[in-house]
């Protein structure tokens, strides 16, 4: 029998990996380890039609593809240690599993505010059972919520607090616009006007210092002496990628697991990295690792991986292209869809409206050098439709793009 291929990490990228290794052509063990007792699932609804109570928790279940009815599940432990040279992963309930074959799938988990303060009231969103907790306590009539972070999940949740009718709802972020990192200014100036006309607040270029209460958070203090009450707080500042399982073997962990063009890590043909945990080169672009924490790239990393990864357990190794996918990613915020082709963030020297206009409709594209990298719509779906018309330009391959 063939040695095993374990994957660690049992959310989606976990799933497409063991998905796409079958489709691959592997059809030796394959194992999938994940510290939640869930079956994968799918997150990006946690943060609106799960917290609106839109959506049951039971209706985000994904589905796993007939091909992977024989792999074995190990769930509700996770993998505390790694000997890439014995090959072995060890999990957190004592056991040691050989391997032949090893997927790091094990994602991020949230920053945390370290500031002092009570922590009970305090909330992330990362995963269901955080979904679970933030969506009772959003439903007490008369809620004050802070949220601490202006991007794509604290922008969300603040949304969803007020269409569920909180009393308060305040935004607070150390930069001057929300989302202006990925977005730049031109976007996020019009998303700010739209949040402030269903009534959230703002209160940009600060951050949290402390927190108020004694058992529970009944505050939250600024960097000005400003104190904003709060029944509920919801900490989105950033992502960890959970990688200390991997000390100690020689890998680059400066910001996830860094891995070569075919998503080989440290460049061990017998180790890949999928998903939010892995930072790699897009050759859409240049030569620069970067993690992408989007919703398309667990599919796409998997895809490519697993044929890496196949590959070289068959002894069928063959020259590929390089790994070159095009990032896709959106965001329901109130009746609005921001939704996003491409890497926006490499164009925001060059930012300029391609349709509409930021009182209405509007779509923006970023370039880079005269060429376009990406294409962001906000509105309806006449701006999504409208920033589709360009996915084709985006989608050239890297040999096509001048």
């Amino acid at each position: 029998m063939p040695a095993a291929v374990v994957v660690a990490g049992a959310s989606l990228a976990g799933l497409r990996a063991a998905e796409q290794l079958r489709a691959a052509g592997w059809d030796g063990p394959v194992t999938l380890v994940g510290d939640e007792p869930h079956m994968p699932y799918n997150r990006p609804p946690l943060s609106k039609e799960v917290l609106a109570g839109r959506a049951s928790f039971a209706s985000l279940a994904l589905r796993p593809r007939p091909a992977v009815h024989d792999v074995r599940w190990r769930l509700g432990t996770r993998v505390v240690r790694a000997d890439l040279d014995r090959r072995t992963v060890t999990l957190a309930d004592g056991e040691t599993l050989p391997y032949g074959g090893l997927v790091v799938a094990t994602g991020t988990r949230p920053r945390r505010l370290s500031c002092p303060g009570p922590r009970a009231g305090r909330h992330t969103v990362r995963t269901l059972d955080d979904a679970r907790g933030l969506r009772t306590a959003l439903a007490r009539p008369g809620a004050r919520v802070v949220v601490v972070g202006a991007g794509f999940i604290g922008c969300e949740v603040a949304a969803t607090a007020v269409a569920l009718g909180a009393a308060e709802v305040t935004v607070v972020d150390p930069l001057p616009l929300p989302m202006v990192r990925p977005l730049g200014e031109l976007l996020a100036t019009a998303l700010l006007t739209r949040h402030e006309r269903r009534g959230v607040r703002f209160a940009l270029g600060t951050g949290v210092t402390a927190f108020t209460g004694d058992d529970h958070v009944t505050g939250a203090v600024l960097a000005d002496g400003t104190v904003l009450a709060a029944d509920v707080v919801v900490e989105s500042v950033g992502s960890l990628p959970n990688t200390e399982w991997l000390d100690g073997n020689g890998l680059d962990l400066t910001d996830g697991v860094r891995t070569d063009a075919h998503l080989r890590a440290g460049g061990r043909p017998d180790v890949i990295a999928v998903g939010d945990v892995a930072r790699f080169p897009n050759a859409r672009y240049d030569g620069v690792p970067r993690r992408v924490e989007h919703w398309s790239m667990p599919s796409d990393t998997a895809r490519h991986a697993a044929r890496t990864l196949t590959a070289h357990l068959t002894g069928t190794e063959e020259a590929r292209a390089p790994f070159a996918p095009l990032p896709t990613f959106w965001s329901d915020q109130h009746d609005v869809r921001l939704q996003c082709f491409g890497a926006p963030a490499l164009g925001l020297d060059d930012v300029r409206v391609l349709d509409g206009d930021p009182a209405g409709d509007l779509v923006v594209g970023y370039h880079r050098g005269r060429r376009l990298v990406g294409v962001a719509a906000l509105g309806g779906p006449a701006a999504a439709a409208a920033a589709a018309r360009h996915r084709a330009a985006l989608a050239q391959p890297p040999a096509l793009i001048a």
